[in-house]
């Protein structure tokens, strides 16, 4: 059983909810994304989404595009992401870890070299924003050949039958995007997340996970009272960006967040 399926498994069984993470590997500086990494597994995360650093996040709001401009700063590169994976799994075999990103890193470096790269280091499963089901069968396979599970996004614009044809093309888990704009953006509508959330589940048996608006233990602990994960990116990105003066205080930081976060849902 892969890694995701055995923490989505788990927070299912307990009846709560996964806490998916999200930062940008080398956000403020390289050596603390690892430490961070640890922190945040440590106050009960069981996803992080590892962001590959790019130069055009067209999805990302204004805290993630600057977290991606920090990490730039020090010329991250999808295999210095890669590396922290590794040096990751030295110690955490348990938590899953997911690459997020856009398709231009993984095309530079190639597919097979790319799934053979990330199996290798210990990488779970991978999201490209900007990759289309109709262009993904070459790498879903490569990804696959290799126990990578693929992610797709769903939007609240996307109609049933895109996605259907999205979630027949989808593993590992399902990612709702819960608002009509980038990251970092407000006004959750809960109730409809949660009625949209109830309509997908008659067409997968995927895990919903559910992103895009969640900046704190209230909206966390809303949305987990119905969804399979909660995923929280912009909120912790402008955290640790906030600390990047005083690097050494971030991993405590995020784990504090973390621990909020748990919290709140365990709560709900």
């Amino acid at each position: 059983m892969s890694r995701l399926a055995l923490r989505f498994g788990e927070r299912i069984a307990a009846d709560s909810s996964a806490l998916v993470t999200y930062l940008v590997a080398g956000d403020p500086a390289p050596a603390v994304t690892v430490p961070a990494m640890h922190a945040l597994a440590g106050a009960g995360v069981d996803v992080i989404e590892l962001g590959i650093p790019f130069s055009d996040p067209e999805a990302e709001g204004a805290d993630i595009q600057a977290g991606c401009e920090r990490a730039l700063l020090h010329k991250v590169r999808l295999r210095d992401v890669l590396d922290m994976v590794v040096t990751f799994r030295e110690r955490d075999t348990r938590t899953a870890v997911v690459l997020m990103g856009y398709l231009n890193s993984v095309e530079a470096m190639g597919y097979q070299r790319f799934a053979d790269a990330a199996a290798e280091a210990g990488v779970d499963g991978v999201i490209l924003v900007n990759l289309p089901p109709e262009e993904a069968d070459d790498l879903r396979q490569a990804l696959h050949g290799r126990g990578v599970d693929l992610i797709f996004l769903l939007a609240p614009t996307t109609t049933d039958e895109r996605a259907r044809h999205v979630l027949s093309q989808a593993s590992g888990f399902v990612y709702y995007v819960s608002l009509k704009g980038p990251t970092g953006s407000a006004n959750l509508d809960v109730d409809g997340v949660r009625s949209r959330l109830d309509e997908l589940r008659a067409m997968t048996s995927l895990p919903l996970a559910v992103g895009f608006g969640i900046r704190d233990g209230g909206t966390a602990q809303a949305v987990a009272g119905f969804a399979d994960g909660v995923v929280v990116g912009s909120a912790l990105v402008r955290r640790m960006g906030e600390l990047a003066a005083q690097p050494d205080a971030i991993p405590a930081a995020a784990a504090a967040f973390a621990s909020e976060l748990r919290a709140a849902m365990d709560a709900a």
